[in-house]
Formats: structure tokens, C-alpha cells, sequence
């Protein structure tokens, strides 16, 4: 890549034909208050290249924020794939990732409850593969041929343009009320899976089963997952609706102040494995993307870690020009007969032709392979190469080349899997696709009680918004398929009566799909707000930073103002952010430390009550010293909770000021690495 940056320091101004210009700030006119001569080729060339920046966004995932980083397996996958970049245990590839929304345009805000995409383009030996994922295992359709009506539904409507990321709206409930195959994804997506509150802490998968190949031929179904190193942690809804607005760019700049800080973000890569002799050995089809393999019937096996280290230089030439694709595998890596994932190796590459302005997109920077590149392709726009000689084959005049691989041999060949099919020529959806209600069930019976509520205020919201009576009743009566509890609570929300039960509903759970049981360890990286005034205790600020920061946590003190505030003892203590403008949405917990003169300043001020009112209705750690606790009193919350003997149950300290500020610092951070206490009484969500 560094070939292709260019950071001019010393240089002087040009044109794009290279010649040299002197003045950029005044157009050529004719006097001095004449008109504007159009001979003026620097400023026609400015304002022509100005007018034709922009390209067209992805018709999904249009907003999004990438990383370059590396792979490293921990140890050879030999014996199931011949893929190069697999063989060897700590050989490092480079790689590209971009996270991205699916429903909104580029200017929508990130923390909209939505599908995250999780995709990953290795720069292998063996030329590119992309790992084209999401953050949610399952997809809404079975066959491609229905994206365009579900993409359609879930964006915004036609005659208003409306609503901006969201899917909370007439058509998409609409289409997934008629379509039964969508319930086990809307489960996801109703969960706190679809608000993230960090890219870094969320999980990717494949989605589709894909199929390992050996040297010699042999085939491995294959699942692909993403695990992250912080654990898997969401917002709550309320919250992730006030980070919208305090900050539209919440996890985009996570994700680029945590690279910028060296705190590189990690994921362990994942694969469960499934022998072609097994292909039916289960009560679902391995080729169905709204379907999981739970992982108490084939485990995920770790084989290897990704170390994001590097961020973009140029958003546009890197992030925005990217081009992913589905069919951009390597040798040891090839598909199966998923109709979706079918359709995608289609329309990943049509799409590229539009958005980014011809065939030989491939040939940007940020897309080309590390490995050579021969073929006969020629032209075409953007065209950055110079091919002399013959371009077909077979030639004699070019000697031949570039002649057919492997005629030495047949490694770092791409062979495709050989796959007996047969069959008669028809339009219809297998029966082992049919079952749309039991893992959807599944989802539902392993989430723990606080998600749980969750999910069906999540519905309650959506459903909320859908102006249309019969699409609701359609979609709670879907609903009593997968719970009869989860679709009566929905209605009763919607005002709606209990839809009639269904039998025959399974009971069956899978504990590895809950968030609880994926917390991860440590608070490397969560931020805490320490809010002071003139007279806070500047010593108890120090000793709970420094205990904090020592474990990996950030500290940020805000205040009424920028710059700094007097200490209890009359010593400066450095303000980082002005509290009005920021918010506790932009914070994992709270700290409001000792003194009185702070405090009663603090209570005074309708910034700083909300800060802690909203910090605690979302259930975040709150650690209060001394007099720090009539800040809590002002902020209205129960005592009972907050100031009794059970209050660090409920994520509270509360400290006397006689016992060192360090002994709470520790039980703080431990409870800062829970992440939140949804079960703490007054909770918003």
C-alpha cells in the first residue's frame, strides 16, 4: 500500500497535468471586479474534480469503519484444507476489515438497532479471500432470489424516504410478518446484538456453511465464527438512542481511538467442523442460512487470532473502496449449495461494477492481492495497467503465456470441490427448509431473564411504529411459534389481545447464545467519567485513576468547563472534556468522588444530576466517596438501592471517606468489568 500514499510536505501546488500553480484562493477574472474567464483551467479542473468525488454508496451496508490488522493461525489446519494462510501456526496474513450497518445510508448514525457486517479480506499468497460475515449467525431469507424484496421492505419507504436506520416501519414488519423463515433473525435482531457497544465487542459469523478441501480432494463442511477478546457487550436501547444523537459516530470512533491508543482489538477465529458423511445427521439443513449449528452438538474449534493494528489513512480510498465479495476464495476454500450464499457470489461482484465504476476495480489499492496477478482481462475504465503483447489464449506468440496453472504440480491451485448433482429442473424450497419456528425458539429459551425483557420491549418499539393493525396481529401470532409467554407480552405492549397458543413449541435451549455467558474478562479499555468541580477531593481522583488505569480502564475527569478545576486542597487538577458536551452514554461507568463544596456545585447543576440519573437507570457501575452521595439524593434514585447494605449488588459504591479510596477502586473495577446490573430496580429498558 505504501507505494500508492501520497502525503505531499514540501512540495509545491500543481494541477493534475503536473504544472505548477501559484494561486488556489482566486479565480482568473478579467479586473479586479470583472467576470470569471473561462480559460482558467486550474479552477475549471478544481471545481470538475470537486463535482465528481463522490461515488455511489452500497446499496447495503453503506455506512461503515474499517481496520488493517493480521491473522496468525495457532496451529496447521492441514489435515482439513490445503488453504495456504491456514497451514502454518503463527505465519502472519494481512488483512482488512470493515464493520458496517445494513440499513442506513452513510450519514445515519451508528448505534441504530441493526445488523452489524463483520467482513474480513485476507491478503493471502494464494491471492484474496473475503470472509463476507455479520455480527448475528442467521439471515432473514433462505434464497437470494428474495434480497432485493427484503432489502426493498427494510429501507426506507419509497413515497418518504423514511425512517433513516431503522427498521421500525410499515413495510419491513409487513414482509416479515408474511414471512415465516425471518423469525429466528428477528430474534437476533430484537436482541441487544443489534446495539453494540463496541465493534469491538461484538461477535462474527460466516452465516453460511461453507466447505473446507484438501490436497487430495477430501471435503469438511465448515463454520466460520468470530470471538471477541473483550467479551461480547451490547447498549441498552434508551441508551444506544441518546448515543445517536450525543454521538452519530459512536462506534466508528471507538474503533479508531482504541487502534490510535495501541489498545488493538482482537477476536479468535473459530470453526466447527462437520464430515460430508454427517450432512443429514441433523433436525435442520446445514445449506439453510437462517439456521445455526448449536454449539453443544459440534463445538467451536479455535484455530487462529485477528490483531487489528492499523488504522486507514484515507477513509475514501481505503474504507469506501473495498470491495468485498463472497466468491473470492482461495485453494482449500470453496462453497456449498446455500441458495443465499449462492446468490451472493452473484451479486457481490455486480454491484462493484456500478459503485465503483467498472471491471477493474480489483486493480485499487486497497483491493489488489499481495499475490501476482496474470491474465487476458484488457480495458475497460480505470485501467491501470499497461499490457503489451497477445491477450488470449491459447497463443504462441506471447509464448504462451500466461499459460494454465498447475501444470508443474498441483499446489496453490484452485481446484473446485468435485460434487456429484443431479436433479430435475424445478422452482421450489426443499422440506428440510421448513422448519422456520424451532430455533427461533432456541434463541428465545437460552436468553437469561434480563434479555429476555429486552427482546420484547424490543418488539413492543418495532410493532410500536407499525401504523398497520393486521400486520401486527400477523406478526405476534407468528410470535406464538416460537413463545407463547414472548407473544403474549408483545400484544399486551401493542394493546393487541394474546394470540392463540400453539403447540408443539420446543423447549430446547443453547447456554452459548446468551451474552451472559460470553462477558469476557478485565476493563481494558472501558471509560470512566470522574465529574468534579471546585473542591473535589483531587487525591481520591488520583489514587481511583491510577488503580483504574493500571488495569486497562480509561479516565476521563469532566467539569462545567474545559481546562481546570481547584482541588480540595487548593491544587489544579486537569479537566479532560467539559461535561455539557458530553453525556454518561459515552461512558461505561461513574465516579463522583469526595468534597463538599464539588458536590453541592454538582447537585446544582441539571447536567451533572442527569449524567448519574441516566448512568444509573442503564444500569452502569457507579462508584460515589463522602459527600459524593447527595449528588445521588439530587439525581432522585432510590436509596434503598443505591445508599443500603445491597447497593454493590446493584453496581453502587459508596464510600464513607475513611476507608482508603483504593479499597473501593478495586470492587469498583470489578464491577466495571461486569459491564452493567440489569437487574438492578429502575432501569430504563
Amino acid at each position: 500500500m505504501d507505494r500508492f500514499r501520497a502525503a505531499p510536505r514540501h512540495d509545491a501546488l500543481t494541477t493534475d497535468q503536473g504544472v505548477r500553480v501559484d494561486d488556489t484562493d482566486n479565480a482568473l477574472r478579467a479586473g479586479h471586479r470583472g467576470p470569471t474567464l473561462l480559460e482558467d483551467f486550474h479552477n475549471r479542473e478544481k471545481i470538475t474534480h470537486f463535482d465528481h468525488e463522490r461515488i455511489p454508496e452500497r446499496v447495503v451496508h453503506a455506512r461503515g469503519a474499517g481496520a488493517y490488522g493480521y491473522f496468525e493461525p495457532y496451529a496447521s489446519l492441514s489435515e482439513y484444507t490445503c488453504a495456504d494462510f491456514l497451514a502454518e501456526a503463527g505465519r502472519r496474513t494481512p488483512v482488512f476489515v470493515r464493520f458496517s450497518t445494513v440499513q442506513g445510508p452513510r450519514g445515519s448514525a451508528d448505534t441504530v438497532r441493526d445488523v452489524r457486517g463483520f467482513a474480513t479480506k485476507f491478503y493471502t499468497r494464494e491471492g484474496n479471500y473475503d470472509l463476507v460475515g455479520n455480527n448475528m449467525p442467521v439471515f432473514f431469507i433462505q434464497d437470494a432470489i428474495k434480497f432485493p424484496d427484503f432489502v426493498h421492505a427494510v429501507k426506507m419507504e419509497p413515497q418518504n424516504e423514511m425512517p433513516t436506520g431503522a427498521s421500525a416501519h410499515d413495510t419491513f414488519w409487513d414482509f416479515c410478518s408474511l414471512q415465516p423463515e425471518s423469525t429466528h433473525m428477528l430474534m437476533w435482531l430484537m436482541s441487544d446484538r443489534a446495539i453494540p457497544r463496541s465493534f469491538r465487542m461484538m461477535q462474527g459469523f460466516g452465516v453460511h456453511t461453507f466447505r473446507f478441501v484438501t490436497a487430495d480432494g477430501r471435503g469438511t463442511f465448515v463454520k466460520f465464527h468470530w470471538k471477541p477478546a473483550l467479551g461480547v457487550h451490547s447498549l441498552v436501547w434508551d441508551e444506544a438512542q441518546i448515543a445517536a444523537g450525543r454521538d452519530p459516530d459512536f462506534n466508528r470512533r471507538d474503533l479508531w481511538e482504541a487502534i490510535e491508543a495501541g489498545a488493538y482489538p482482537e477476536w479468535e477465529l473459530g470453526v466447527q467442523l462437520v464430515p460430508e458423511e454427517d450432512e443429514f445427521a441433523f433436525d435442520f439443513d446445514l445449506l439453510d442460512a437462517t439456521k445455526i449449528i448449536p454449539e453443544e452438538q459440534v463445538p467451536v474449534r479455535p484455530v487462529g487470532r485477528l490483531v487489528l493494528d492499523r488504522n486507514p489513512q484515507n477513509f475514501f480510498a481505503e474504507t469506501e473502496q473495498v470491495a468485498f465479495h463472497t466468491a473470492n476464495v482461495v485453494p482449500g476454500i470453496d462453497f456449498t449449495n446455500d441458495p443465499l450464499l449462492q446468490g451472493r457470489n452473484f451479486s457481490y461482484l455486480d454491484t462493484q461494477l456500478i459503485r465503483l465504476g467498472g471491471p477493474n476495480f480489483s486493480q485499487l489499492p486497497v483491493n489488489r492481492p499481495i499475490a501476482d496477478v496474470h491474465h487476458n482481462h484488457r480495458d475497460g475504465f480505470g485501467q491501470q495497467v499497461i499490457h503489451p503483447g497477445t491477450n488470449y489464449f491459447p497463443n504462441s506468440l506471447g509464448g504462451g503465456c500466461p499459460a494454465h496453472a498447475g501444470a508443474g504440480g498441483g499446489a496453490g491451485v484452485f481446484r473446485h470441490y468435485a460434487e456429484r448433482v443431479d436433479g430435475d429442473k424445478i422452482r421450489v424450497r426443499s422440506e428440510s427448509f421448513k422448519d422456520h419456528y424451532s430455533q427461533a425458539a432456541l434463541f428465545w429459551n437460552s436468553m437469561a431473564d434480563w434479555e429476555r425483557r429486552h427482546i420484547v420491549e424490543a418488539f413492543r418499539f418495532e410493532l410500536g411504529k407499525v401504523n398497520a393493525v393486521e400486520v401486527r396481529e400477523r406478526m405476534t401470532g407468528n410470535l406464538a411459534h416460537v413463545s407463547q409467554d414472548l407473544a403474549a407480552e408483545v400484544a399486551e405492549g401493542l394493546g393487541l389481545p394474546a394470540p392463540a397458543p400453539v403447540g408443539g413449541v420446543t423447549s430446547a435451549a443453547s447456554p452459548a447464545l446468551s451474552q451472559e455467558n460470553l462477558a469476557g474478562e478485565g476493563i481494558r479499555t472501558r471509560k470512566v467519567a470522574v465529574l468534579a468541580a471546585d473542591g473535589t477531593d483531587a487525591g481520591q481522583v488520583t489514587a481511583v485513576r491510577d488503580r483504574l488505569t493500571a488495569r486497562g480502564a480509561i479516565v476521563e475527569v469532566l467539569a462545567a468547563r474545559a481546562g481546570t478545576v481547584q482541588g480540595a486542597g487548593g491544587e489544579p487538577l486537569d479537566v479532560d472534556r467539559a461535561l455539557p458536551t458530553m453525556g454518561s452514554v459515552l461512558y461505561d461507568a461513574v465516579l463522583v468522588p469526595d468534597g463538599a463544596r464539588a458536590v453541592s456545585a454538582l447537585a446544582a447543576d441539571p447536567a451533572a444530576v442527569r449524567f448519574v440519573e441516566e448512568a444509573y437507570r442503564h444500569g452502569k457501575p457507579l462508584a460515589v466517596l463522602g459527600e459524593g452521595t447527595r449528588l445521588l439524593t439530587a439525581a432522585r434514585l432510590p436509596e434503598d438501592t443505591v445508599l443500603g447494605e445491597s447497593a454493590p449488588d446493584y453496581g453502587v459504591f459508596t464510600g464513607n471517606g475513611t476507608a482508603p479510596a483504593e479499597d473501593l477502586a478495586d470492587a469498583f473495577a470489578d464491577a466495571v468489568g461486569q459491564h452493567r446490573f440489569p437487574h438492578r430496580p429502575g432501569l430504563l429498558n
